[in-house]
């Protein structure tokens, strides 16, 4: 079943869209919460009003005029003592207290509508039976009664005050009502008007958050496009930087990243190109022999045979190298604290079985490293193995260990004719030599695999080199995280951002 496919939102819609949604949910719980307090003090001023109207009615048939404690059970029902009748004390009231803006009033008698307000009103309360009938009962208990009453012209918040006069046996009941829809709508219309500005407000927001959006995101859109453009074949071209925020902090670390890919890629290819040339030779040498062979002379395929396997033991040998030459420079070596004075000792009786050679045990320091013992002594012997290919016949061979302020040096030194000037750039090379007309074999790999365990111990190989003879170090820190200083004489010393000596550490 074929999937469908799901629309995809930019990052720039989905932040616009996120802001929108949490601004519209801010601004929506405001408004309602705004609205819901307002309706409630509507409603709580509706009922002051009413309250007062009764003390000012009181205040017309006693002469007297009594605080409003705030509810209706407090109040007490009207006792006319001024008048004589019940009637009498509803008409001076009626009279005397004009119902305002959406208000009407009306009196009763013994249950009846007697008496209404001789001004203009908004409505009239003796045109519902049902809410006459229902204020005159609750007239009837004698106390004052504050309530809400859905009738024919909305829903009316009302007081039912009850008025007797003494001698006259009528029951009175005065009854002021607000129509309380209406002014609540009122609070209703200020809510929509405070939607729509809050509507006008999200366009507004919407548009400079698109605006803002698209400032802030162009960085990463100018990134997506250069990778889109980079390939294997070029991979030179990077992102500018603009600003010093996130975004800017991301192209440094994507602009990093090319870097590294870049030169994994460079150092890729040269090896490629070193390994295509050394196996051409081999592989053309047996090739060439093979095709001369005459197999009916034994000596001939006698000494093509071993010509062929002399060619596949360096081949082997070579191969041997680049995976070594791999594997140091793709996983970082496991430390640990080890005593160089022990180290230096163990090493130098290892290379005293390189014979043909006089050894001498120089130097030794006395420090703890933080190292692997292993891969230390593989490159301090490979360091020894070239010396003992190129130092002069007869002479001794030093070996030793010094220590520095932060960084310890294991050294190797010859006494044999020196490197020259214009021959150090070729030794930095892979599979170069300092002289490749004196018959000495070897892959041409050594000094890039003793490199590669020196950046990997977070150091780097030197050499002092004059026509007394050579000096091979492998310098690294004795502190952690701490970077090795540069040795006063130098070759392959790390530059600022040490590549240039991680390139330059190969066999001569």
């Amino acid at each position: 079943m074929a999937r469908i496919p799901v629309p995809r939102w930019s990052v720039r819609s989905r932040i616009l869209a996120v802001i929108l949604i949490v601004t519209a949910l801010g601004m929506s719980a405001s408004g309602f919460t705004a609205y819901l307090v307002q309706r409630d003090r509507v409603v709580s001023g509706l009922d002051t009003e009413l309250l007062a109207s009764v003390e000012a009615a009181r205040g017309i048939v006693t002469g007297e005029s009594t605080a409003t404690a705030g509810t209706s059970a407090e109040v007490p029902a009207l006792d006319s003592t001024p008048f004589t009748t019940v009637e009498a004390a509803l008409s001076a009231v009626m009279q005397r207290l004009v119902p305002g803006r959406y208000e009407s009033s009306v009196a009763l008698i013994d249950g009846a509508a007697r008496f209404i307000p001789g001004t203009d009103i908004a409505f009239h309360l003796e045109d519902d039976p049902e809410f006459i009938a229902r204020v005159a009962s609750e007239g009837e208990r004698g106390e004052v009664t504050l309530g809400t009453a859905v009738t024919t012209v909305g829903t009316l918040r009302y007081v039912a005050v009850p008025v007797t006069v003494e001698g006259d046996e009528a029951l009175g009941v005065y009854v002021t009502a607000v129509d309380a829809q209406r002014a609540v709508d009122e609070v209703g219309g200020a809510f929509l008007t405070y939607a729509g500005l809050a509507l006008l407000s999200l366009v507004a927001i919407g548009g400079v958050g698109w605006f803002v959006a698209g400032r802030l995101l162009a960085p990463i859109r100018r990134l997506s496009e250069t990778a889109s453009r980079i390939t294997a074949e070029d991979v030179s071209e990077r992102i500018p930087v603009n600003g010093r925020d996130d975004v800017s902090a991301l192209t440094e670390t994507v602009n990093a990243m090319l870097d590294r890919i870049d030169e994994a890629l460079t150092s890729q290819r040269q090896l490629l190109d070193d390994v295509r040339h050394e196996l051409k030779t081999p592989i053309t040498i047996v090739r060439g022999h093979l095709e001369l062979l005459d197999p009916s002379k034994a000596d001939d395929v006698a000494a093509t045979r071993n010509l062929a396997i002399d060619e596949l033991d360096r081949m082997t040998e070579l191969v041997d190298d680049i995976d070594a030459l791999a594997r140091v420079e793709r996983h970082e070596v496991l430390t640990e604290p080890v005593d160089v004075a022990d180290l230096t000792r163990q090493v130098f009786t290892k290379v005293q079985g390189i014979a043909g050679r006089e050894w001498v045990l120089d130097s030794v320091a006395d420090v703890v490293a933080p190292v692997s013992s292993s891969r230390i002594t593989q490159a301090w012997v490979q360091l020894a193995d070239n010396a003992a290919k190129y130092a002069t016949e007869g002479t001794p061979i030093r070996l030793g260990s010094t220590a520095y302020a932060g960084s310890v040096e294991f050294w190797v030194a010859d006494s044999g004719p020196g490197i020259p000037v214009d021959s150090q750039k070729r030794i930095s090379e892979r599979f170069g030599r300092a002289d490749t007309g004196r018959g000495i074999a070897g892959s041409g790999l050594g000094l890039p695999i003793v490199a590669a365990i020196a950046r990997a111990h977070g150091g780097y190989v030197s050499l002092t080199s004059t026509r007394e003879g050579s000096r091979f170090g492998i310098v690294v820190p004795t502190v952690a995280n701490d970077a090795p200083p540069p040795p006063a004489h130098g070759f392959l010393a790390p530059e600022a951002d040490h590549e240039a000596a991680a390139a330059a550490s190969t066999e001569r």
